[in-house]
């Protein structure tokens, strides 16, 4: 009975050792003034914090938009039981259905949760997994296929695989570009943005068109070096981002449509304006831009609204009340689909907290939060 006895308080203390040594970050509520609209069918937003690469701190945050209140870390409140909490390097966060789907790309997985409680439901495996999309019944997810590996020239070819989002299970894998990033569902087709931002100074520089009944790559669009986002506008214009070479060449948006009496996509229009990211609201094209440059070592940031329609750049700024001067680095953006807020983070110096800045519509600054470490992808939960 002594030994037993012994052996659990021997137990118990080494579980308390193992509880101190772990980096557990309890989840936090603030009330956010004014922020409660209960009326509204946005019941609220979430935010994905990437965290930085290695350190298995990617967390989910969530605006509570009927009880007015900032919900810090919620996947750890609603998940105890999971080891790790949600993984390495959170890219990419949707909902579909009465689910939430997180995208871990570090981790190898998405991650499926109930969207109204943020419970997990389980994960889908797709190795070095980047953003996914939905159309009928089925989930489409890039994937750079190969592990994290920079400068690699003998780097494979990505990939987007189809999963059936009943059975949370791979179906079909189609083979595109080099190192795929953000892709857009648009008609029967699906538009990939392939970067080949792995095998610099050689980086690929196409859009992959994906037929989706057949799901084979029928064509690729030759755009430019380093792609990354990709989003269809109220016309069906594509809207396509370019890094650049962080050198000599500098990042670019980039118009796709198609040509008159036919199907095929290409390039109609080359902005002159460096784009890290975007969304778009009706006719209007809110984008920022953190250009980093390797002779300089320097960011140089910007802001804009572009007008989708005539494709001009109508103002270089959306924040008009001079508060943009309190980010330091752009990382995320999205906009409210009833009020137009206009939502910003700030990723600061990439390894401690960072900023969720809320605007209005006119580009006043309503409320700031602050939020994990690299916050930067938003989805709304709607009714």
């Amino acid at each position: 009975m002594m030994r037993q006895l012994l052996a659990c308080m021997l137990a118990a203390l080494c579980l308390a050792a193992c509880r101190e040594d772990e980096v557990v970050v309890p989840t936090e509520y603030d009330l956010i003034p004014d922020l409660a609209a209960p009326q509204s069918r946005v019941r609220g937003m979430y935010l994905l914090n990437e965290g930085n690469m290695g350190s298995n701190k990617c967390t989910l945050d969530y605006v509570d938009f009927v009880q007015g209140y900032y919900v810090r870390n919620l996947y750890a409140e609603r998940n105890p039981t999971v080891i790790k909490e949600l993984g390495d390097v959170g890219n990419d966060i949707q909902t579909y259905g009465s689910r939430l789907y997180v995208v871990v790309n570090c981790s190898n997985k998405i991650e499926v949760l109930d969207a109204r409680t943020a419970r997990r439901i389980g994960q889908i495996d797709i190795p070095n997994v980047r953003y996914v999309r939905f159309h009928k019944g089925y989930a489409y997810a890039t994937s750079y296929v190969g592990p994290v590996q920079l400068n690699n020239p003998d780097a494979v070819r990505g990939a987007v695989y189809k999963i059936d989002t009943l059975t949370m299970k791979p179906v079909a894998r189609c083979t595109v570009g080099y190192q795929p990033d953000e892709l857009c569902v648009l008609g029967q087709y699906i538009y990939v943005a392939n970067s080949g931002g792995y095998m610099a100074p050689n980086y690929d520089s196409t859009v992959s068109v994906i037929e989706i009944e057949g799901f084979k790559q029928v064509e690729k669009i030759p755009v430019a070096i380093n792609l990354h986002h990709i989003k269809a506008d109220s016309e069906g214009k594509l809207w396509v981002t370019s890094r650049g070479d962080y050198q000599d060449t500098p990042s670019r948006l980039f118009v796709l449509a198609k040509k008159s009496g036919r199907n095929e996509m290409h390039v109609t229009d080359t902005l002159d304006i460096p784009c890290s990211n975007f969304c778009i609201s009706g006719d209007s094209l809110y984008y920022y831009a953190t250009e980093w440059n390797n002779y300089t070592q320097r960011n140089t940031v910007t802001y804009g609204i572009v007008n989708t329609k005539t494709k001009q750049r109508v103002s270089d700024r959306f924040v008009t009340d001079g508060t943009e001067r309190d980010i330091t680095i752009p990382y995320g953006i999205s906009i409210h689909p009833e009020t137009r807020d206009i939502y910003v983070t700030d990723a600061k110096n990439y390894v401690s907290s960072g900023v969720l800045h809320c605007y209005t519509r006119e580009g006043r600054r309503k409320w700031s939060v602050r939020t994990g470490d690299i916050p930067a992808h938003m989805c709304f939960l709607k009714d």
